[in-house]
């Protein structure tokens, strides 16, 4: 066997292990290195995964009212698609809204599934909600779990206000689910007792976290009241502060104009994100 030849083989079998390696290493620490940022697409992620579990609750919150708050209203959240159940026993309510295959509501989003809430009567001014969701779908987001709302019907501003649990799972038309834990207060600054939900405008606080079946998570925090208008399918304005491994980021909403645009500042670098309706 001709000797030459095989010294050069075995050089190149070293040479390919090499680059192998060095390759396998590189793209390690590059992994590695970009997990710990906000990339684009997680940072919508999770923002529209916010804006998801912030509609739903929108849901259960209009639907109690306009049971319980709004008897004199002149127009209703709810198109006809929506068939909603009453029944009381022994001193509780329980309200059933089956939104069917597929049900869009009056500010244009597309509902499925259902909607159970169950009260007692108030008192001193507050009342507890419990709130469930059944098969439900949002937008083709999947929504499961439920929570509960401590409802006043005068804050200390004099408002109306209700205090959100959430402990909701939201899957994405591609698989990838988000797991949703915190707390939300929104408190209802105009329209109140007007009798027509389109001039409805709400505030909210609040602080919660999100992991996502892809390994990452992200807590947030409101710093400046986020502001919804019932009739945009978006909060129009307001911060929220993201923190993911230790490297902490502004959400803005905007100046008050309806659209699907935040920004996200880390660092002083900022990224456009698109909300999805």
């Amino acid at each position: 066997m001709n000797l030459k030849l095989i010294k050069t083989g075995l050089l190149s079998l070293l040479t390919v292990f090499f680059l192998f390696t060095s390759c396998s290493k590189d793209d390690s620490n590059i992994e590695t290195e970009t997990s710990a940022d906000f990339t684009v697409e997680e940072s919508r992620q999770a923002a529209e995964a916010d804006e998801v579990s912030a509609g739903a609750l929108d849901i259960v919150e209009m639907a109690y009212l306009e049971q319980e708050e709004d008897a004199g209203r002149s127009s209703s959240f709810f198109s006809d698609c929506v068939t909603i159940t009453v029944s009381n026993e022994n001193g509780v309510v329980f309200v059933t809204l089956d939104f069917g295959v597929g049900c869009e509501l009056n500010n244009g989003n597309v509902i499925s599934g259902m909607i159970h809430l169950t009260y007692s009567l108030p008192q001193n001014g507050t009342r507890t909600i419990n709130y469930t969701f059944e098969n439900f779908f949002f937008n083709e987001k999947g929504i499961e779990g439920g929570g509960t709302i401590f409802r006043e019907l005068s804050n200390a501003s004099g408002n109306p206000q209700s205090t959100f649990h959430k402990n909701l799972l939201v899957t994405f038309p591609n698989g990838i689910t988000a797991a949703i834990e915190g707390n939300r207060v929104r408190e209802w600054i105009e329209g109140v007792g007007s009798g027509n939900w389109q001039d409805n405008v709400f505030l909210a606080t609040g602080n919660w976290s999100i992991d996502f079946s892809t390994g990452h998570s992200r807590s947030a925090m409101v710093t400046e009241a986020l502001r919804r208008e019932a009739t945009c399918p978006f909060f129009v304005s307001g911060l929220l502060e993201v923190t993911r491994n230790n490297t902490t980021g502004v959400l803005d909403f905007g100046d008050g104009t309806c659209d699907d645009i935040a920004i996200l500042t880390v660092n002083g670098e900022e990224i456009i994100i698109i909300l999805h309706h």
